[in-house]
């Protein structure tokens, strides 16, 4: 594992009104690496992707990525950011009146990547990473609901970024689509070269796509290590999540 980190928490603090999310998040995530985060329902996973892209501000900490400090950026300056790090949202969040070629190239206008000609030829290509080729032309209305999983994926890597953060990439899918989309994690990681950080309570995935796996606990993040070291590590808090697969803990 490379010493420097690509992305740092540091004590971050965030909470929404009374109910606090985080008291000391701390963790680092390093260049290459497939990052998985577990916790239970409502303890704040999605929260950590929203306030490393700052979607979300936080109370108090630090948030670095690629050496710059995030947390204190204005919108503009969290353009080139957001450049780099691209978000793949639990829903898709595709814009319904769009084609599935028009969702793609949403991102490439708002960061002038090139001409029509170009951004057709990276629309295509993308598509055909996920497996979705020819089409452009459909809306997402036509599409089933790992199709459209998979088109948000293609708008995400579509301005090549260097992390893609995956929020419940496989949530109210099938079993094939399930195995379907961690595939492409795994194959997108490799044919990129990109560091992902993917938040699921999915225990297949998470023993399918992850180098190391991070666990959110009594609002923290309590537990990070290899997937050989999170099967044998001594916590009952997190043996017992593994074993129940989802939903388990309810802290924070």
């Amino acid at each position: 594992m490379p010493e420097s980190p690509i992305i740092s928490f540091k004590g971050v603090r965030k909470a929404f009104g009374t109910k606090v999310v985080y008291e000391d998040c701390t963790l680092d995530v390093y260049p290459g690496e497939t990052l998985t985060i577990i916790g239970g329902s409502g303890t704040g996973k999605s929260v950590l992707l929203k306030m490393l892209t700052g979607l979300l501000t936080v109370d108090a900490g630090n948030i670095t990525a690629f050496g710059q400090e995030v947390t204190t950026l204005t919108e503009r300056q969290l353009l080139p950011l957001r450049k780099r790090v691209a978000m793949l949202f639990q829903s898709g969040a595709l814009f319904d009146s769009l084609t599935v070629a028009d969702n793609i190239k949403f991102p490439l206008r708002e960061h002038a990547w090139g001409t029509e000609e170009e951004m057709d030829a990276r629309v295509a290509e993308v598509l055909g990473m996920v497996g979705m080729p020819n089409t452009q032309r459909l809306k997402p209305s036509e599409l089933s609901g790992g199709m459209r999983k998979r088109v948000g994926l293609a708008r995400s890597i579509a301005i090549k970024p260097d992390v893609i953060l995956y929020d419940e990439p496989t949530t109210g899918l099938d079993p094939i689509n399930i195995r379907r989309i961690n595939g492409l994690v795994l194959g997108l990681q490799k044919a990129l070269g990109v560091t992902s950080i993917v938040v699921t309570h999915d225990m297949d995935t998470v023993f399918t796509v992850s180098d190391r796996v991070a666990m959110l606990h009594e609002r923290r993040i309590a537990f990070t290590g290899t997937l050989e070291e999170t099967r044998a590590a001594p916590m009952p808090w997190l043996q017992s999540f593994i074993q129940g697969g989802r939903g388990v803990l309810q802290d924070g």
